[in-house]
């Protein structure tokens, strides 16, 4: 689980016209405490954990292309290295004027070349998902303005079609990105570990075990998750 330092500033509202529908919000979501009650009421470990971490929330960047690359650059290696990495290709992208630094467009990737991809400490391979992922954005590819309407599992369908996402990122798009509620990453390490350590007194969880934990969580499993991370790491989760 990636978890990168989030900016503190929201982005101005003057942005170019390829940015305008890309603009960092950083907003929680609107069923949050609702959710964090729901999850008190039926989880003894969750009525323990949500008040230590006071008024952190989760929040949406609001770029989807952004949130998608950010979870390839972070594959495979630590979240040290990662924000480390992530933070050499947005200097090698190029900022967006009167945006976020964080933010990058799908043209700035289609760009670069190779070379200067793996200036920023991509592998070879990783240069190929970005390439690609920026050309679904680019090219109209994806369905972006129809994914509010759309079911989970619908946009998992759409997500996997891209080089280097999976179902795993698919996940973490949904979460982090289009917030939805009820979202069990049961391919997530990070999420195995907390409920290992946190309901089974540091013993290995199986994949069915987790999903019996989860489901007092249900419809809130997103929120769940996203608190047994951060009894992992104090930092924020953040995409």
């Amino acid at each position: 689980m990636i978890r990168p330092t989030s900016p503190t500033a929201p982005v101005p509202a003057a942005l170019p016209e390829e940015a305008s529908a890309s603009v960092s919000c950083f907003a929680p979501p609107p069923y949050w405490e609702e959710a964090c009650k729901h999850l008190k009421r039926r989880d003894r470990v969750l009525k323990r954990l949500i008040p230590q971490f006071g008024e952190a929330r989760l929040r949406s960047r609001g770029d989807a292309f952004t949130t998608l690359a950010r979870s390839v650059v972070g594959q495979q290696i630590s979240v040290k290295a990662a924000q480390a990495v992530w933070e050499r290709f947005t200097a090698v992208a190029g900022p967006v004027p009167g945006a976020d630094a964080t933010l990058v467009l799908p043209t700035a990737v289609l760009g670069l070349r190779t070379e200067q991809l793996r200036s920023a400490g991509l592998s070879a391979r990783k240069c190929e998902y970005l390439h690609d992922l920026a050309c679904h954005f680019a090219h109209g590819q994806v369905h972006e303005s129809q994914w509010a309407a759309m079911d989970d599992e619908a946009i998992i369908a759409e997500l996997i079609h891209i080089r280097g996402i999976g179902r795993w990122t698919a996940e973490m798009f949904l979460i982090f990105h289009l917030m939805r509620p009820n979202i069990l990453p049961l391919d997530d390490l990070g999420l195995l570990k907390g409920i290992s350590l946190n309901y089974f007194s540091g013993e290995p969880v199986s994949r069915s075990e987790a999903r019996e934990v989860a489901e007092a969580w249900a419809p809130y499993r997103s929120v769940a998750t996203w608190y047994l991370w951060r009894s992992l790491d104090p930092l924020p989760v953040d995409y």
